[in-house]
């Protein structure tokens, strides 16, 4: 769910740009003619599309992506829809605009993976054959996991930012508060934009503070752990904004359970070893669910040893441990790396380079470095640029601009930069 951190991209013979940019893009769901590709995609989200756009940049003529869905969303900007800064129709594209030229789309879902057979179970009973298998297909929000949670979504002050439909929802609870308490909740566990539910109580308290009301209103941010943030430049630059709006911060909390009819938030109390209920009545919740692999990539031979069961592969190549022809990027993938966007930047061309090689019956040795960038917007017009990569230390890719402190510039690149070039960099296959 994190924007694209700008950065220089690689550098091509002008022969090669002449080649290439006058591909066309757009395309239709195709029938079901053909049963094997050399090439298989399951996922038509930011790291399919980003793969296979630069598979067909690469010469690659046998290339098939899987994905059920009509739109696509360029999620990122949700945090900002929901603080009423961005409107949602902005972060909403068609599914087949999208999708490169030569690309099949196999417009079905994917339901079962035989890394043996080298086969992919879809939606219609039919088996997809691959040569090399591409797993992108996002990361399942698991919203019955908290009991109440499902039934009371955009109703009665509570909602979130990790739905299209529910983040104007937020924005319309938020922006009526005069009193009372607001509860921004963050779940344990991996998730997509691990800073979005921070970034959420961010805007809202600043738009409380405009109004004049914020001094009126108890707000609260569930943290699962010790700490706002694990990179520790970052982390005093938070710190300072959880003083400047007065926020609780309830580290070593995580939400278990909603009570719709009296509006009660559930926490259970992890700190020092304890294991007790605390429960704080709200008047509006942002809330954010636990996170896992799709429930059919978890009884997959794909799938880790973990409860969240994603896909097991190396952390620098995105091979697969076990199937050297299967590859894995995105938020389903097991790199230990923060699920965002920028990361997926990262790993889309190692991921291309790598498949290719063992194509060529080569070893892979493409590396990903464990790169991700949170864009933590801290007031309505400023916003923290953190880039970091596996060795949890400050990455920054920006030149000439000090992104360790809240940035007015950033603002800018936040609303308008990440999503052009996001839509027309990114996607195809050019950043």
């Amino acid at each position: 769910m994190e924007p694209i951190v700008s950065e220089t991209t690689p550098r091509r013979p002008l022969a090669y740009v002449a080649l290439t940019m006058d591909m066309s893009w757009g395309s239709t769901a195709m029938t079901m003619s053909h049963t094997h590709h050399k090439i298989l995609i399951i996922g038509g989200g930011s790291a399919g599309i980003s793969v296979a756009a630069r598979l067909r940049r690469l010469g690659e003529d046998d290339v098939a992506i899987i994905e059920p869905a009509d739109k696509h969303y360029y999620q990122p900007l949700w945090t900002l829809v929901g603080a009423g800064c961005a409107p949602a129709a902005e972060t909403e594209r068609d599914e087949a605009k999208l999708i490169p030229k030569g690309v099949r789309w196999i417009r079905d879902r994917a339901c079962g993976v035989d890394p043996e057979k080298q086969v992919v179970e879809i939606g219609s009973g039919e088996s997809i054959g691959y040569e090399a298998l591409v797993v992108s297909p996002g990361i399942q929000l698991d919203w019955d996991k908290i009991p109440g949670l499902t039934e009371t979504l955009g109703k009665n002050g509570v909602s979130s930012n990790y739905e299209y439909e529910l983040a104007p929802k937020t924005w319309e609870f938020m922006k009526d508060l005069r009193g009372g308490t607001a509860v921004f909740t963050m779940p344990a566990g991996p998730l997509k934009c691990p800073g979005a539910p921070q970034k959420s109580a961010y805007l809202a308290s600043h738009w409380w503070q405009q109004q004049g009301v914020l001094n009126d209103i108890n707000v609260i941010l569930v943290i699962p752990g010790p700490k706002l943030f694990g990179v520790p430049e970052f982390r005093v630059v938070l710190e300072k904004v959880v003083e400047r709006y007065g926020i609780d911060v309830r580290f070593g909390h995580e939400l278990t359970e909603v009570k719709p009819d009296t509006k009660e938030a559930v926490l259970v109390n992890r700190q020092d070893g304890k294991d007790e209920k605390v429960s704080i009545t709200y008047d509006v919740m942002h809330a954010v669910p636990p996170q896992s692999a799709p429930d059919w990539i978890k009884q997959s031979p794909l799938a880790s040893s973990e409860p969240a069961g994603y896909v097991e592969v190396d952390k620098h190549t995105h091979q697969h441990v076990r199937w050297p022809n299967v590859f894995s990027l995105g938020d389903a993938g097991s790199t230990p790396n923060s699920k965002t966007g920028a990361a997926i930047r990262r790993q889309t061309p190692v991921v291309v380079e790598n498949l290719l090689a063992v194509l060529a019956g080569k070893e892979p040795s493409a590396s990903y470095d464990g790169y991700a960038a949170c864009p933590f917007t801290t007031a309505r017009n400023k916003m923290l640029l953190a880039e970091f990569d596996y060795t949890m230390t400050p990455h920054p890719t920006i030149p000439l601009i000090n992104t360790q402190k809240e940035r007015r510039d950033m603002w800018y690149l936040k609303r308008y930069g990440l999503p052009w070039f996001y839509w027309n960099l990114m996607l195809r296959g050019l950043g």
